[in-house]
């Protein structure tokens, strides 16, 4: 006698579920393995997971709450943008109007500000996380190199934000890193120079580093992110105990 074909049977048959989803409806180890598999965004995530990884005491969420944060800062630095004018007539107006005349533009620049602070230190503390359980060993250590740039990207990512408001604090963290930057090997005169746009802080700094913070760092910092999680994704996630 022929089974009754059930709802999920029917879906999962139908043309419209195979041209979008491309494999059977999830009641079968398979087609739950399949569903990772031909997903683009879950197919970073392994079928299963062992044991160990499931202990929050064991990572602390440090490599997640660090991209949550990231994602924070993209959504109220997108924001902010809509306010700020990268120009040294109208930046330092443009952060206090932000703050006390744009609806909630104290809150999104708090936000955008602790979550800044809040990465680099979950970045630093993954990284101390990951160096005391031995999870940088092979074959993971090319991994351990991309979690070494994104740390020096993440505090480029900070550093280049800070001159952005345009008040004295900015102007003489500036000064004294690009000052520090001018000493480097060789190159030093040449890098002070591009990252000022000329021999002293004016309208071309501002503007360099606006692009720098909103644009060149994100994009190169998604890059790596996306690297780092596939790696972790191909070396059978998260590494075990020592």
């Amino acid at each position: 006698m022929a089974r009754e074909q059930t709802l999920a049977d029917k879906i999962s048959s139908s043309s419209v579920w195979r041209s979008v989803v491309r494999h059977g409806y999830p009641d079968t180890q398979r087609n739950q393995a399949l569903i990772i598999a031909s997903n683009v965004f879950l197919h970073i995530h392994p079928v299963k997971i062992k044991r160990y990884a499931t202990k929050v005491t064991y990572t602390f969420c440090l490599g997640g709450l660090s991209f949550f944060m990231f994602l924070v800062l993209t959504m109220t630095g997108v924001l902010l943008m809509f306010y700020y004018v990268p120009s040294t007539d109208l930046a330092y107006q443009n952060m206090k109007d932000i703050e006390g005349s744009v609806t909630f533009g104290s809150l999104m620049r708090n936000m955008h500000r602790w979550s800044a602070q809040g990465m680099v230190v979950a970045v630093f503390l993954h990284m101390t996380r990951v160096f005391f359980t031995g999870s940088y060993k092979p074959p993971r250590e090319f991994n351990w190199v991309i979690g070494v740039v994104l740390l020096l990207l993440t505090l480029l990512l900070s550093f280049t934000g800070y001159l952005l408001p345009w008040d004295q604090l900015a102007l003489w963290a500036v000064t004294v890193g690009t000052n520090m930057m001018g000493f480097t090997p060789v190159f030093g005169n040449e890098v002070r120079f591009v990252l000022l746009g000329g021999t002293e802080i004016g309208t071309d700094t501002l503007l360099r580093w606006y692009v720098l913070h909103v644009l060149m760092l994100p994009f190169v910092i998604v890059i790596f992110m996306a690297i780092h999680f596939w790696r972790v994704r191909k070396d059978g996630g998260i590494s075990g105990p020592l």
